[in-house]
């Protein structure tokens, strides 16, 4: 997806965010805050993007939105556990109305057998108590699955969330 593409995407996350009068925040750790820089480019984000939480450790990830240590220690930061807990940690801090949550392995190093490099774990909560979590596995180098990561958090948040409402 181009950068036209991917500012599009985000303007049409934020027109149905605006139509329904709801907000929306990020828990990012591999993707370091690129799903917020997406979202607030657009001019008038304001309206519907309430904050972002970058929590690239784990020690961030419990003191900012509340993941539970030991989750972290039976599961793994990139895990579906984790996810879930970002994204109701970050729904229940920001006050909004979705929440997206981003853990995963860029790389190029950190991969494993169970997990490689390109493993990305999604989490989506909304404040009417919804929650959704995806799994892919991306190609590429770091730049690549960071991309494509941001990529699919907004659209997932547009077609599960927002197309419906």
């Amino acid at each position: 997806m181009t950068d036209d593409e991917l500012k599009q995407l985000s303007k049409s996350v934020g027109e149905a965010l605006k139509q329904q009068g709801a907000t929306v925040t990020t828990a990012e750790s591999c993707t370091g805050g690129w799903v917020a820089k997406a979202i607030t480019d657009i001019a008038g984000s304001s309206a519907w993007f309430e904050r972002g939480f970058v929590t690239y450790s784990n020690e961030a990830k419990a003191q900012m939105i509340g993941v539970d240590a030991d989750t972290l220690n039976q599961h793994g930061a990139v895990s579906e556990p984790v996810v879930i807990q970002m994204a109701q940690g970050a729904l229940a801090a920001a006050n909004a109305s979705y929440a997206v949550s981003i853990s995963g392995i860029a790389g190029p190093d950190g991969g494993s057998e169970q997990k490689p490099v390109g493993t990305v774990w999604f989490g989506f909560a909304s404040r009417h108590g919804e929650t959704l979590t995806r799994h892919e596995c991306f190609s590429g180098d770091r730049d690549a699955v960071r991309r494509q990561a941001t990529v699919y958090a907004l659209k997932t948040l547009w077609q599960h969330f927002l197309q419906k409402a």
